[in-house]
């Protein structure tokens, strides 16, 4: 939980969630995580 707090700050769980609901995920993943990232630069 410290290394998510370090990359994505104290914001962290001031979101929305998505479920998507399927039978199965391609390559036999356990989960899928969906993420909107902004790198400065």
């Amino acid at each position: 939980w410290d290394l998510i707090l370090e990359i994505f700050g104290p914001e962290v769980g001031r979101h929305a969630r998505t479920a998507i609901g399927v039978a199965a995920l391609p390559f036999d993943l356990p989960v899928e995580i969906e993420a909107e990232v902004m790198i400065a630069g």
